[in-house]
This record gives structure tokens, C-alpha cells and sequence, in this order.
């Protein structure tokens, strides 16, 4: 096992790089624990490969160090790492039985064979391979396939950490999830320090106790399922986690309110000495999860009236899209929750309303956090919360 610490690191594939928009990885600064099974979540071209990558040093950082248990290993190679990578296609010897496939990195050390022979009925128990055994590689399944690739990491004992590069791509939709579950059961029974990329919100939050979201070059939020959905640090965490995204519009400050066109937005008082104190602020923007976007049964004098767009119906529940000052937003309702027609009236309760400066989330002090959760406490859809993640 081994605690991973990413110290400074940037990369660069420019030579003569001049603004930050020119680097793959900013310059960030990281911990994987030992022993953690984490995730590397972000869209296409956001930098997961690349820092993967670096971790197990097929490709060399621009700027900064790569530490195992405080020892930096810039200058060592792949091998030298104990590190093992599963990538996003199989990589099998298709000439070899499943048996040598598993064999192959501990003969490749020296291991005796009754050594050998021990460890790989072991591996191959757990992956469910035991039957397989002795079929050549080139006539397994692309699941089968993906599950050697994981074995031949599993077999060393000096593996101190396995790097999971959007393994389940080449998988069929209905053997994912056996997949995702393997991994999860390999993590509590070998406690190996699991990093596993991917671009499936679903993937991440079913294998990973916490998460880390990457978006242009950089990690903007490390938290667990649930502190991304409830609390995301960055608009784009609330964009890109849940399904729907959060709620997103631009606010102006002034005169101690926050406000919205013509409608005053209530927030927090710490939030809004906080924004009073900035003084003159020009990016301000509101989130809201349509999960906690509360929509009445009718007229109410605290809530706003917005037009309704359309409702689609996914069963268990519904999705309400409605236009809030010229802006498209959305609600959930409950399966036997009422469905407006026409119009809507709808209200953001306090506690699940976020305020962003600059796209980063503006956080409330201990006193006051702790203040307002026990004001709202009994508002707190933590249930709905959990089950939206993981839709």
C-alpha cells in the first residue's frame, strides 16, 4: 500500500508554455491515502489520463513531484513503482492460457512456482476465473479479458497501489455493475490504494469512497458522493454531478439584497455580510439542485410564479422545466406529487440555496454553518440527495 501525494505538480505538452491555458495539469497539490479507494472523475480532456499517467510514471511532470510514502519517484520508472494499471482496453497475451497470463508478472520476478501456482488459484477465485484457467486469452470475453488485466496487478504482493484507467469502457451496460462490485469486494479484502478515472458519475460514486472531480487541468472538489451533490465546491461540480444538473443563474448585489431581475433571492445573513464586505463583485451566481427546488401545490405569497415549460415523466418521478425570468430551470417532483399546468409557484428554501463568486462556492463560517443546519435541519432530503448521485 502506499499514500500517493501529487506536491506542485503541473504538466505541460508545450514547449514554451505562457499562460495556464497551455498546461494539461495546473499546478496542484494532492493526497491519495493509503489504502483509500478513490475516484478521478471529469469530462474528456480534462487531464485524468495525464495525471494517471504521471502517477505511474509513463509520462514525466513539467513541474513538480510525484511522492510514495514521502519518497519522490520522478526519476523511476513504471517498473520501479510497484504500481500496477489496468487500461481502458484488455491487455492480454492472447497466446497465453488465462493461467500464464496471471503467472507471467511473478515469473518475471523470480517467484518459485508452488508460489505461483497459490497466488493465481487465489486471484483467480476471487475474479470468478477458476473455470477458465486453462483457455487461451484470445477466446475470453472482453469482460473476462478486463478481469485478467485486473488479476495480473492483484498477484504481487509489492503492488502498493492499482490505477484504473476507464476500465468498464469496452464492457457491455449489463456486466458493469458486476464489474464496479468486484472491484469494491478486491478494495475491503486486499486494502490496496485504488484510483480508478473515469467519466461515469455512476461509475465514481459506486466504487469510491471519496472523489476527486477534475475540470480544466485541475482537481476543484475532493469530497464523498454526497459532499458533491449537497455541497459542490465549483458550478461545474453542480453541472456535472446529478442528473439533472444544478440550477445555475447570474444575481446582483446591492443594497445589502441579492437579486434576480425583479425577484429578491433569500440567503443566509453570514452570506450576505460576506458578499457586503467584498464590496464591488461582478460574477455572482446562484445554484439550487432540482432536487431541493421546492414547488407548491399552489398560490403561495413566499414563493415566485414561474411559467411552466414542459414535465417529463421518468416514472418513479418527474422532471418539471420551467422559466424563472427568461431562464429554463428545473424541478423534481414526486411520483404522486401534483403536476402544474400553465403556471407554477416555486421557492429555493434557504439551506440548499449556494451562492458562487468567480464559480467558486462561497462557504459559510463554522459558527454560522453549524447555526444555519439546525435551523433547517428537519428540511434535509438526504434521502432524495443519495438517490439522485447514484441515478
Amino acid at each position: 500500500m502506499a499514500e500517493i501525494t501529487l506536491n506542485a505538480l503541473a504538466h505541460t505538452y508545450s514547449d514554451s508554455p505562457t499562460k495556464p491555458e497551455d498546461y494539461a495539469i495546473r499546478q496542484m497539490q494532492h493526497v491519495w491515502h493509503q489504502g483509500g479507494a478513490y475516484a478521478l472523475l471529469g469530462p474528456s480532456g480534462c487531464g485524468k489520463s495525464t495525471l494517471l499517467n504521471i502517477i505511474s510514471g509513463l509520462l514525466e511532470p513539467s513541474d513538480g513531484e510525484v511522492l510514495f510514502d514521502g519518497k519522490r519517484v520522478n526519476e523511476l520508472k513504471p517498473e520501479e513503482r510497484n504500481i500496477a494499471q489496468v487500461f481502458q482496453f484488455p491487455v492480454v497475451y492472447d497466446t497465453m492460457t488465462v493461467y500464464d497470463n496471471l503467472a507471467f508478472p511473478l515469473r518475471n520476478i523470480g517467484v518459485p512456482s508452488h508460489k505461483i501456482r497459490s497466488k493465481v488459484l487465489e486471484v483467480a477465485e476471487i475474479l470468478e476465473l477458476s473455470d477458465q484457467l486453462k483457455r487461451k486469452a484470445k477466446g475470453l470475453s472482453a469482460d473476462q479479458k478486463q478481469k485478467v488485466s485486473m488479476g495480473r496487478g492483484l498477484v504481487r504482493d509489492d503492488v502498493s497501489a492499482i490505477l484504473f484507467d476507464e476500465p468498464l469502457t469496452v464492457i457491455d451496460p449489463q456486466l458493469k455493475w458486476k464489474l464496479r462490485r468486484k472491484l469494491k469486494q478486491i478494495h475491503e479484502q486486499f486494502n490496496i490504494t485504488m484510483v480508478y478515472v473515469t467519466h461515469d458519475q455512476l461509475e465514481a460514486s459506486t466504487f469510491a469512497d471519496k472523489i476527486a472531480v477534475m475540470y480544466d487541468g485541475q482537481i476543484v472538489q475532493f469530497g464523498t458522493p454526497r459532499e458533491l451533490f449537497e455541497n459542490p465546491a465549483h458550478t461545474f461540480v453542480g453541472y456535472f454531478i446529478g442528473s439533472p444538473g444544478m440550477n445555475f443563474f447570474n444575481a446582483t448585489f446591492s443594497a445589502g439584497s441579492l437579486s434576480f431581475g425583479k425577484h429578491v433571492i433569500s440567503i443566509h445573513s453570514s452570506l450576505a455580510n460576506h458578499l457586503q464586505q467584498r464590496g464591488d463583485i461582478t460574477d455572482v451566481k446562484v445554484g439550487i439542485r432540482p432536487e431541493f427546488v421546492h414547488v407548491w401545490d399552489g398560490f403561495n405569497d413566499d414563493a415566485y410564479e414561474v411559467e411552466v415549460d414542459y414535465v417529463e415523466d421518468l416514472g418513479t418521478y418527474k422532471i418539471l422545466s420551467f422559466i424563472f425570468n427568461g431562464i429554463t430551470m428545473k424541478a423534481r417532483l414526486s411520483e404522486d406529487q401534483k403536476v402544474p399546468v400553465g403556471k407554477a409557484y416555486i421557492s429555493f428554501p434557504e439551506q440548499w440555496t449556494k451562492l458562487y463568486i468567480d464559480e467558486y462556492l462561497v462557504e459559510l463560517g463554522s459558527e454560522a454553518q453549524s447555526e444555519h443546519e439546525s435551523e433547517h435541519r428537519s428540511e434535509s432530503p438526504s434521502q432524495g440527495s443519495e438517490e439522485a448521485v447514484n441515478e
